[in-house]
């Protein structure tokens, strides 16, 4: 476990995308800000007024959903909302991983914080509490369609706080190493007895959108790393097919005038740059042009830099977004709809469509390794071709996941299935939209991991030619994980390791000038 001498304040106002990206690494400890608390015990303050004035407040007073006309006495407010978490505790499936529920937690006290959500302060203390404990709610992943936020996993997520619910817990024998908690015992796990939830808290509690959110911010740090490794990879089997160098020539890409496509060529030329024995063998050959996925690679990373532009500007807002409902401002009580998550889903779609043309191109690269574009190399990097195949079906691999892509590729934010009697009639979709981002993202991480054992293996097979000084240290990495071996043999387990190095961002720190 990190060392956690660090304090991350939560107002509600002004948590950072970076915070959120180091959150894992880092771990800091999480406070409540002395505003933040003030802001709450005013917002609660409003909601024990309406209560005790009889005046009537969606959630606070009154039945949920298609029950929103139904009129609930002052006496029976705590017990609405207690059978609020019990009723919408549906999710199904298995449980989220550690890192999205902590991210969950964190978001969810952020939300909380800005004080329009009528919870009082000792709320958001009692979810930080369990953040800064690891002690971590059990939260199946199905069963929200991301709007009126994602009720059914932020249900599980309140049963923890009230001693209902089942939670994990470091345990000894590791960093990774948890044991079961159930009931009270949750609570009591980090010195608090479970929550009696009070007006509008349960509904606080389960309105928002954090599940969406914290797929759709996995989802984008993950794209990052992997749009690193891809440029990396590109560059990588530019010298195993000798390529040409020409189409990163900078002015083709200031004439696009678009600066992803600018950038990403930069990068790309960066790698390339200095002395290649290389490069050098081949300046006078004959081939004019190379495929679109060596060619076209700024314009289409460039493509993919736009999304992630895109997506930092959308989340990076939405993290200090309120999605609760009823929002409260001063005496006033106004039912609103920030628990619909289709900004979140368009941009889980939207980076989906981005990491799934990754692999795409990748897959296109290691078919042309393995077609012998480079009339260097044998046909699928076979020593002895016929009587071995070299990487004719890790090819097959590859394109077996850029199919599955294709599908998790579809967006979700399209589809809509009317719930609640048609009181809620469009909803988001936003959780599997982000649920299959990750799916996205993992085959992308394997098949980036079978270009660059595919490119090693061609400058391994043009030896004693070398590359760059940067794409020799990224083929010297590679190594490091999985050695050179020129006879055919079991390749999964390379590509498992490769694909983890792809993940991890660990590629580009190789490369740092690019």
């Amino acid at each position: 476990m990190p060392e956690r001498d660090r304090i991350l304040e939560l107002d509600g106002s002004s948590l950072a995308l970076d915070a959120l990206r180091r959150f894992e690494s880092e771990r800091p400890r999480v406070r409540l800000a002395a505003a933040a608390r003030d802001r709450m015990t005013a917002s609660e303050a409003t909601v024990r007024e309406t209560v005790a004035s009889g005046r009537v407040a969606y959630g606070i007073n009154t039945g949920f959903g298609a029950f929103a006309n139904r009129v609930i006495p002052a006496a029976k407010t705590q017990k609405l909302q207690l059978n609020l978490v019990r009723s919408h505790a549906c999710g199904v499936g298995e449980p989220l991983p550690p890192a999205l529920v902590r991210r969950m937690l964190l978001l969810k006290a952020n939300a909380l914080a800005a004080g329009y959500s009528g919870v009082r302060p000792l709320v958001v203390e009692a979810l930080l509490a369990l953040l800064d404990a690891d002690v971590l709610p059990v939260i199946p992943a199905q069963g929200s369609v991301g709007a009126s936020g994602d009720l059914a996993p932020l249900a599980h997520l309140t049963l923890a706080l009230i001693g209902e619910g089942e939670a994990t817990a470091p345990a000894a024998g590791g960093d990774t190493a948890r044991r079961a908690l159930d009931g009270v015992e949750v609570m009591r796990a980090v010195g608090l007895e479970p929550l009696e939830l009070q007006a509008k808290e349960g509904l606080a509690l389960l309105n928002g959108t954090q599940l969406s959110l914290s797929l759709a911010l996995d989802g984008l740090f993950r794209a990052e790393a992997l749009l690193d490794a891809a440029v990396v990879c590109c560059a990588l089997t530019v010298e195993g097919l000798a390529g040409s160098h020409a189409p990163f020539d900078e002015r083709i890409q200031q004439a696009s005038r678009l600066p992803g496509q600018i950038e990403a060529a930069r990068r790309i030329r960066a790698l390339l740059a200095g002395d290649s024995e290389i490069r050098r063998s081949h300046e006078n050959c004959e081939r004019v042009q190379d495929p679109y996925a060596v060619r076209c690679m700024p314009q289409v990373y460039g493509a993919v830099e736009h999304t992630l532009r895109h997506a930092r500007e959308v989340l990076g807002t939405a993290i200090n977004g309120v999605s609760d409902n009823p929002l409260i401002f001063g005496d006033d009580v106004l039912s609103g709809g920030n628990f619909h998550a289709e900004p979140v889903g368009f941009i889980s779609d939207f980076l989906a469509i981005a990491v799934a043309e990754i692999a795409s191109t990748s897959e296109r690269r290691i078919d042309l390794l393995d077609r012998r574009v480079n009339p260097n190399l044998n046909m699928f990097l076979a020593a002895e071709p016929g009587l071995e195949s070299g990487f004719m079906i890790a090819h097959v691999t590859a394109a077996a996941l850029v199919s599955e892509n294709k599908t998790y590729a579809h967006p979700a934010s399209v589809d809509s299935l009317p719930t609640s009697a048609g009181q809620e009639d469009h909803v988001s979709m936003a959780p599997w939209a982000g649920r299959k981002l990750l799916r996205i993202c993992e085959n992308t991480a394997r098949v980036l991991g079978v270009e660059l054992l595919a490119a090693a293996h061609a400058l391994d097979s043009m030896r004693p030619l070398t590359s760059t000084a940067d794409l020799e240290r990224v083929h010297a990495a590679v190594r490091a994980i999985a050695p050179y071996r020129p006879a055919d043999h079991r390749l999964d387990r390379d590509i498992e390791r490769l694909a983890r190095l792809v993940e991890s961002g660990a590629l580009s720190a190789h490369v740092a000038q690019a």
